[in-house]
């Protein structure tokens, strides 16, 4: 239905923002101050490009990550009015509103600081228009970064600019 296509949208557009994001600032050295685990070890932001430094993780953090994000895929689907149902899609259930988390989350997912409580329908309808443009532009931006990174030339406007990766980006255990 139109509900899950606009909602499959709005939530790859959002994992697209946030790993363009990210791609950029691992690629600028940019990292935590602090150890990655209680041995001590730094993050491996010394390991190259963002991929290589995937690569250079331990399994155990990767399996970590993943199954963060699918705790956070399973509570979007369980908690709240499902999109199919009637709800609205792209919303993400809040954290406090639901007895799914046995303790207090001091943020919410969606809107942590509650700047877009107060936006009137208009502004909101609009909001999601930016998003939705700024989560396809991301989506061909981190595309393009992978794609210049696997076939050098691929993307000539970032030729150059990001190091070969001769590992396997689709194989998060390659």
């Amino acid at each position: 239905t139109i509900a899950f296509l606009r909602h499959s949208e709005i939530k790859h557009g959002r994992v697209a923002m946030a790993a363009f994001v990210g791609y950029i600032v691992q690629s600028n050295g940019i990292h935590w101050p602090f150890p990655i685990d209680f041995a001590g070890n730094p993050y491996p932001y010394a390991a190259g490009s963002p991929p290589e430094q995937w690569d250079a993780l331990s399994d155990a953090a990767k399996w970590q990550i993943i199954l963060f994000v699918g705790f956070l895929e399973w509570f979007s689907e369980a908690a709240g009015t499902h999109y199919m149902r009637g709800g609205v899609p792209g919303a993400y259930p809040k954290f406090s509103d639901h007895k799914v988390i046995p303790h207090p989350v001091p943020f919410n997912l969606f809107d942590p600081f509650g700047f877009s409580g107060g936006k009137s329908a208009e502004a909101k309808e609009k909001g999601l228009i930016k998003e939705l443009n700024n989560g396809r532009l991301a989506m061909i931006g981190i595309l393009g970064f992978i794609s210049e990174q696997r076939v050098e030339g691929s993307v000539p406007l970032l030729k150059g600019l990001v190091s070969h990766y001769d590992g396997e980006t689709m194989a998060p255990f390659g």
